[in-house]
């Protein structure tokens, strides 16, 4: 197993683990996102423990913020936080809460949890490096389900009326979200041809294929006047064999029985 797929299976156990241990949370949104946030982190984002707090760094936005097991596992791995912090993920004074807080969880950039407004925030701040001409970017994973928020899509406009070429958005394409299949609930599909109808420039991927992922994420780094979207297709709950493309684990957290399958399917608990 290479070091990028150790790492996603790491926090794929740190996420149910979390969720099980708090007896809440979002599980399924959270293990589709975990390849990409493990590509981003270890291979695109120019962000450590040295620049934590500088301004001039990469910046990520989690729009989807009840994905918020999946940015917790991500910073433990990389040593932001105690690995054992985790475990006190939506426990009282945890600094972990069911959303992300930027004031209280070190390498979280931006509270979420209101969905559709995480695009217009990283919209904000690729004006801003603009304006002060930085170089860096500027990095946002939302919610297939998400986009059907009418604020993502002023946001798509205002981000190519500004040509923000240092802004590379992801939608975790996983065909689900809380009701039930985002075809029943409310169709947005296709999302890559809407976003390139509002300016953007698309890439689509597998969204567990990580030499893919980082491939399409330096491909971005490289189109000037526009910004960019990866449509990512992912599987919901993967890697956990009764989760996978059940919306019933949107929000719903394994109990004893249950998390013992589930750290057994990720290559046991260690």
């Amino acid at each position: 197993m290479s070091d990028l797929k150790k790492i996603a299976n790491n926090m794929r156990k740190n996420i149910v683990k979390m969720v099980h241990n708090a007896q809440s949370g979002h599980p399924g949104g959270s293990l589709s996102c975990a390849d990409i946030l493990t590509v981003l982190y270890f291979r695109i984002m120019n962000i450590n423990k040295n620049n934590l707090h500088d301004v001039k760094r990469d910046k990520f936005v989690l729009s989807k913020g009840h994905a918020s097991p999946a940015i917790y596992a991500v910073l433990a791995e990389k040593g932001f936080i105690p690995q054992e912090e985790v475990m006190t993920y939506r426990l009282i004074n945890s600094r972990l809460q069911g959303h992300p807080n930027m004031k209280d969880c070190p390498g979280v950039d931006m509270s979420t949890g209101s969905l559709g407004q995480g695009l217009s925030v990283a919209v904000g701040m690729s004006l801003a490096n603009k304006l002060d001409n930085n170089d860096f970017r500027t990095y946002v994973l939302l919610g297939d389900g998400e986009c059907d928020e009418g604020m993502v899509w002023e946001a798509a406009m205002a981000a190519a009326h500004y040509k923000l070429d240092n802004l590379l958005a992801i939608v975790d394409h996983n065909g689900l979200q809380i009701d039930g299949k985002n075809d029943d609930v409310m169709k947005n599909a296709p999302l890559g041809e809407k976003f390139a109808a509002f300016g953007w420039n698309v890439f689509g991927v597998d969204g567990h294929d990580m030499d893919a992922i980082e491939a399409a994420c330096k491909a971005a780094e490289l189109v000037k006047g526009k910004p960019t979207v990866i449509i990512a297709e992912t599987i919901k709950g993967k890697g956990v064999s009764f989760m996978e493309n059940q919306v019933g684990w949107h929000g719903k957290a394994p109990n004893d029985e249950q998390l013992a399958i589930a750290l057994n399917d990720l290559g046991g608990n260690d």
